[in-house]
């Protein structure tokens, strides 16, 4: 699939040095496009109320994610995967990873408005993410609202990345990476760790970034796999009694200097689309060194449905591009 280039305006009146992609389509995506519509009327219209059956959606998003993990295995049968010890998650690695100490690692944080979702759920993409770049990858298993609320994620991740760095991982061997929800706690970690005067990964690659929960009132109910009501209902279960506005619970209306390189993906289908492009003029804004790259007609989080659309095969090809210049010290083009 070939890259044409050309330069956006942000809302925000930023320019921004956008990637977009040709308008044509493959049938497997065209093919999911139609589909998730009458997936979600059938089998997660209880996403879209106001009190949702946490138990039963996380279940099916399990069920419904096994033909991924399946085709993962299949296709990629030497990236291996195991549990940790000390951090609640699972290790995937590719035949090209080095060990221990040496080894370079995508700390990956999994979307699913902040109350479902697992590293099981979206291992078809983060094997493919082992894959591509030929690394090490922690898929972290972070604590879900609404049992454990804001900030429990949050802490989680942090707990992980200073569990790594204690087991001797530089920082500049470390890039964060998310979809979502999961795209928003990298984020926020990125601030807090900033704030806190530690040491910064090198990188961060946002998929699809849910970062704003101030911003749900301009989500389009006929976005595809989202809409006003589910984000409402995940945002209260998440915040409890926490304000919105709060900056480690919104990061993207942290101040949002002195971070390290982040990519950040978006589709102009989805709900989110004007919330990850502030987010980069914001960063962009801010003197940090952003890669913005817009895709055509694919639903939100799309790079989860790797490896049968290839779209989302490409998105972490670029993903894996990107982290791997950050590893190597290479400035963005």
């Amino acid at each position: 699939m070939n890259v044409q280039q050309s330069q956006t305006t942000s809302t925000d009146g930023v320019p921004l040095d956008t990637r977009t992609r040709p308008r044509a389509e493959s049938w497997q995506a065209a093919w999911v496009r139609r589909a998730i519509p009458l997936v979600m009327a059938l089998h997660f219209s209880s996403s879209r109320r106001p009190a949702p059956d946490v138990h039963a959606l996380r279940l099916r998003a399990h069920r419904y994610t096994l033909p991924g993990r399946l085709a993962a295995a299949c296709l990629y049968p030497r990236v291996r995967r195991h549990a940790d010890a000390e951090l609640t998650g699972e290790w995937i690695r590719s035949p090209g990873a080095s060990q221990e100490s040496e080894e370079t690692v995508v700390l990956y944080l999994h979307g699913g408005a902040y109350y479902f979702g697992s590293p099981a759920t979206h291992r078809a993409l983060t094997v493919e993410l082992a894959h591509s770049t030929q690394s090490a990858v922690f898929a972290l298993d972070y604590s879900l609202a609404p049992e454990h609320p804001f900030p429990a994620a949050l802490e989680d991740t942090l707990r992980a990345y200073r569990a790594l760095l204690a087991r001797r991982i530089a920082p500049s061997s470390i890039v964060f990476a998310g979809d979502s929800a999961g795209a928003g706690l990298a984020l926020a970690a990125l601030v807090a760790l900033r704030d806190a005067g530690e040491p910064l990964p090198a990188g961060a690659a946002l998929f699809s970034p849910w970062a704003d929960l101030t911003t749900i009132w301009r989500a389009s109910h006929n976005a595809l796999s989202m809409n006003r009501t589910a984000m409402e209902a995940a945002a209260d279960m998440y915040l409890r009694n926490v304000r919105r506005f709060e900056p480690l619970a919104s990061p993207a209306r942290a101040k949002l200097h002195g971070l390290p390189p982040i990519h950040v993906q978006t589709s102009d289908a989805e709900a989110l689309n004007i919330d990850a492009r502030e987010l980069a003029a914001r960063l962009q804004r801010a003197g940090n060194a952003v890669e913005f790259a817009q895709w055509h007609a694919m639903p939100h989080a799309w790079q989860c449905f790797a490896p049968f659309v290839p779209e989302a095969r490409a998105a972490l090809a670029e993903a894996s591009r990107f982290i791997c210049r950050c590893w190597a010290g290479a400035t963005l083009r």
